[in-house]
């Protein structure tokens, strides 16, 4: 685990290292997220691609979709189906 530090300047700002800004893949401009854990109170920095990934994990561990599996394929697969049930039923 690295430590970086940091000063919360005369406007409040934190300024990252940019060793720390190398190690999380972003640039100026860019947000970084503080989370925090809510049961141990430690609080970290992410990117909006980190806490997706963050969510996608949990979403997986407390559904029973397989991994590999792609609702959205499925969701697709499914409005395709009815389009031509339903086109089906239009032109019979």
């Amino acid at each position: 685990m690295a430590t970086f530090s940091m000063k919360i300047d005369k406007n409040n700002r934190i300024v990252l290292p940019s060793d720390l800004r190398e190690k999380l893949g972003v640039s100026t401009g860019e947000k970084v997220y503080a989370v925090e854990n809510e049961t141990t109170g430690e609080v970290c920095l992410k990117t909006w691609k980190q806490i997706m990934v963050d969510i996608q994990k949990t979403v997986r561990e407390h559904t029973s979709v397989p991994k590999g599996h792609s609702m959205v394929d499925e969701f697709i697969a499914e409005k395709r189906e009815e389009a031509r049930m339903e086109n089906a039923d239009l032109y019979s």
